[in-house]
């Protein structure tokens, strides 16, 4: 079994928390972040066993870059 290192953003909405993949655009939710991170491992580990290769590889973003900027409001 190989293990691919993979990003996990997480974000408040209401009264839980919202998880989203960007690598591969899968998104999953939980009332804690934990559970929200937990339910997304879940559900990308779902993805990769029964995702063809093809859509593994069509789907999968090679390169995903994180950062902030800053813009003028208001």
């Amino acid at each position: 079994m190989t293990h691919k290192q993979l990003t996990a953003i997480i974000e408040r909405e209401g009264n839980g928390y919202v998880s989203l993949c960007p690598e591969l655009d899968i998104a999953s939710q939980g009332d804690t972040i934990e559970q929200a991170r937990d339910n997304l491992k879940e559900a990308l580990e779902l993805f990769f066993e029964t995702a063809s290769p093809e859509e593994i590889k069509q789907r999968l973003h090679g390169e995903i870059y994180l950062t902030q900027v800053e813009v003028a409001v208001g």
